[in-house]
């Protein structure tokens, strides 16, 4: 299964509008996303195009998380979120 790693770069980590843009772009994926936060166990895995589990993560600004998606399209999905991940929403 592809995953990737991110660095959280929100000043407020993944909270509001940043979680709002992140689980819309999640959603919008041909495949399925999770999330964690790294060292967490897969099974601790959260649906990440839902805001109610990324607020429930708790990932603050320059925590890393873990993404992962099974399927066709899987590695474009990851590298697509990792790089909205590693953008500061909070400027936008």
């Amino acid at each position: 299964m592809p995953e990737r790693t991110a660095t959280i770069a929100s000043r407020s980590g993944l909270h509001a509008r940043p979680a709002a843009l992140f689980a819309e772009a999640a959603g919008e994926q041909p495949v399925e996303v999770t999330i964690a936060m790294q060292g967490d166990p897969a099974d601790d895995a959260l649906d990440a195009a839902s805001i109610l589990s990324l607020m429930t993560l708790g990932a603050a600004k320059g925590d890393v998380v873990v993404l992962r998606a099974e399927g066709e399209g899987a590695d474009a999905a990851l590298d697509a979120l990792v790089k909205l991940l590693e953008t500061d929403l909070d400027a936008e």
